[in-house]
């Protein structure tokens, strides 16, 4: 934490409630759309955390175990923690159906909708680190620290306890009025500062998410199997992508967003005002031979400034003969030189100097229909 002193212990009950209060005010001057205050008590969510560590549905994911019980206990993480601002900063930029469109539209690409913009990390922490200044010019200098999925931090059990919202059976956020399409951040902070309620569970009897999921990653209600779920395999693993996995991916390249996008409560999500989060280029609706074709030099500067860049050329080419394979599979839709188009597409990657590509590329090449 950075640099305290005491002043901020003499601060009386109404004081700090007032505080709080001009927290949340400012907050959403600075853009996030709501602001909680929670305690650093992550017991229950602890419980879970560790069984599905044991269970090893974190897959190659070895930085969600590596710092032991840091993850779960604030006060372990940065020393003198006692309260913790939680934010929400919406991010979806545009009409859903627009993006369900997508999915059946083979020859273009999906691309999780969060990283179609700049990438959140640098866009919540810079909100977050003024949000801090504005509260040290406040009360004076005091024990603090930002994250934004960049440390280990339970982020969505914080924001549950702080009443951003409650998580769903997807293992996301939701919020009844606004759905689910917003990042997270968190202030930890060494102020008593007076706790929010926490969210209450809406989810009732409601499976849509779970039918929804292409891989059937969501394998109990509120469990995620991270080795199924498309955007492990597309953004986090590095490897091969199992083939009994590759026919159920469509035309997923980064990321998926299937559990979000059937969930009934996004029909209440409004698009972003954020205008860092509106799409880049043609990222939106790309065509996936264009986005194949492209080399490393114009994967990274058609991505920069996005999250989509830190996946690295080799991912993106490997994701992309998947799609494209996917594509070649479904002959009844595809013109003669539709086919062809993707067939020579594939064979210009074939003596790739990436083993994994190729792989993944022979693959593709296979799907046509004899």
């Amino acid at each position: 934490m950075s640099q305290e002193n005491n002043s901020h212990n003499s601060l009386s009950e109404s004081e700090l409630c007032d505080l709080v209060k001009e927290i949340k005010q400012w907050g959403k001057d600075l853009g996030f759309q709501a602001v909680g205050i929670t305690d650093t008590d992550l017991t229950i969510a602890e419980q879970r955390f560790n069984q599905w560590i044991a269970e090893q549905m974190h897959g190659d994911m070895e930085y969600m175990s590596r710092h032991g019980s840091k993850r779960t206990r604030p006060a372990e993480l940065e020393t003198g923690t006692i309260s913790i601002i939680s934010v929400r900063m919406d991010y979806f930029p545009e009409d859903p159906e627009q993006a369900i469109s997508l999915l059946k539209q083979t020859n273009k690409g999906y691309i999780a909708r969060y990283s179609l913009g700049r990438d959140y990390h640098k866009v919540v922490r810079k909100c977050l680190q003024t949000l801090a200044k504005k509260l040290e010019q406040k009360i004076g200098s005091f024990g603090y620290r930002v994250f934004t999925d960049s440390a280990p931090v339970l982020e969505k059990p914080l924001a549950e306890k702080a009443g951003i919202g409650w998580i769903g059976k997807h293992s996301n956020v939701l919020q009844e009025k606004t759905g689910s399409w917003f990042f997270l951040g968190e202030i930890f902070t060494n102020l008593p500062l007076p706790l929010d309620t926490p969210a209450i569970n809406h989810c009732g009897t409601c499976n849509q998410c779970i039918k929804a999921c292409p891989t059937q990653a969501i394998v109990k209600p509120y469990v995620v199997d991270s080795r199924l779920c498309i955007s492990y395999l597309t953004i986090e693993a590095h490897h091969s992508i199992p083939e009994e996995l590759r026919p159920l991916m469509g035309n997923r390249i980064y990321g998926c967003d299937d559990c979000q996008l059937f969930c009934p409560w996004n029909r209440f999500s409004q698009q972003t005002v954020e205008t860092d989060y509106f799409a880049r280029g043609d990222l939106a609706s790309p065509e996936l031979i264009d986005l194949f074709l492209w080399s490393e030099s114009e994967f990274l500067s058609h991505t920069e400034g996005t999250a989509i860049r830190r996946i690295g050329h080799e991912s993106w080419l490997r994701n992309i003969a998947v799609a494209l394979g996917n594509q070649l599979s479904n002959h009844t839709k595809l013109s003669i030189e539709e086919t062809e188009a993707i067939i020579n597409a594939l064979k210009f990657r074939q003596q790739h100097p990436s083993e994994l590509v190729k792989e993944h590329v022979n693959w593709a090449l296979k799907q046509q229909p004899a």
